[in-house]
């Protein structure tokens, strides 16, 4: 398995997933020319994509999508809703457009849909698995029994610890926007990230937390926090910080 988070932030997101000879894009929130520069980085080729898995409709997830559809008219997968949400908004090809409604299989490998708790038409998580096991699960208000349920047992997770409630409170945001970020349909606290890989019966053997608030947070104190808890819990596990701007990644 090789998992390469190519960027995560307010800015942009976008995860490259390979397993067992199947490859896949999760998201494309950032520009296609960086989204194929940084699979060739990572020893891929954006033409040779399996598919292309949209979390939700935010343009921090899909600024890229049009223009990968252009280039390499490659299936893009989420749920039905989401889709129609893209349609309406973008103009891409139609054909290129698959509605998951639970799982999906691409050779050996499954890829489920779980639901997330985001203020978008139908947000979701990601559950990847095969040889082994990766989930991803960003832009949630808080960790939903299915969110907990689509996360359990993997061996890679890629979670969202977007801000500090203090320095979001303290910070420049308007009230609106800081409401938006601190209610269920929001963004995930640091604390919350950490209380969730503590609750999970089986503990993943690598943990990216990503999208992370450039305004709201720091790496250092996502880190801590998390770490902070863990060790409180008796738990030790490896954690790696994603960036906005650089590739972060491992193989297994």
């Amino acid at each position: 398995m090789q998992v390469t988070v190519l960027a995560s932030g307010s800015r942009g997101n976008a995860t490259y997933i390979e397993m067992d000879g199947v490859r896949l894009l999760i998201d494309a929130g950032i520009s296609a020319t960086r989204i194929r520069k940084g699979l060739a980085a990572a020893g891929a080729n954006a033409a040779d994509l399996d598919g292309i898995l949209i979390t939700h409709e935010h343009q921090d997830h899909i600024a890229g999508l049009a223009m990968m559809l252009k280039w390499y008219h490659l299936p893009v997968f989420s749920r039905q809703a989401t889709l129609a949400s893209l349609l309406s908004a973008k103009h891409l090809p139609e054909d290129c457009l698959h509605a998951i409604e639970g799982e999906i299989t691409f050779g050996d490998v499954h890829v489920h849909a779980f639901p997330t708790s985001h203020d978008a038409a139908d947000p979701a998580g990601y559950r990847i698995c095969g040889s082994s096991c990766c989930a991803l699960a960003t832009d949630l208000g808080f960790v939903t029994q299915d969110v907990q349920r689509g996360i359990e047992g993997a061996d890679a997770l890629i979670l969202e610890a977007n801000h500090d409630p203090d320095m979001l409170r303290q910070g420049g945001y308007p009230w609106t926007l800081k409401r938006r970020i601190l209610s269920n349909r929001g963004h995930l606290t640091n604390a919350d990230a950490a209380w969730a890989l503590v609750r999970m019966q089986k503990k993943p053997k690598q943990v990216i937390l990503a999208h992370l608030s450039e305004e709201n947070n720091r790496p250092a104190l996502a880190q801590e926090t998390v770490e902070g808890i863990l060790q409180q819990q008796g738990l030790g596990i490896p954690i790696t910080l994603a960036s906005q701007n650089e590739a972060v990644g491992f193989r297994s």
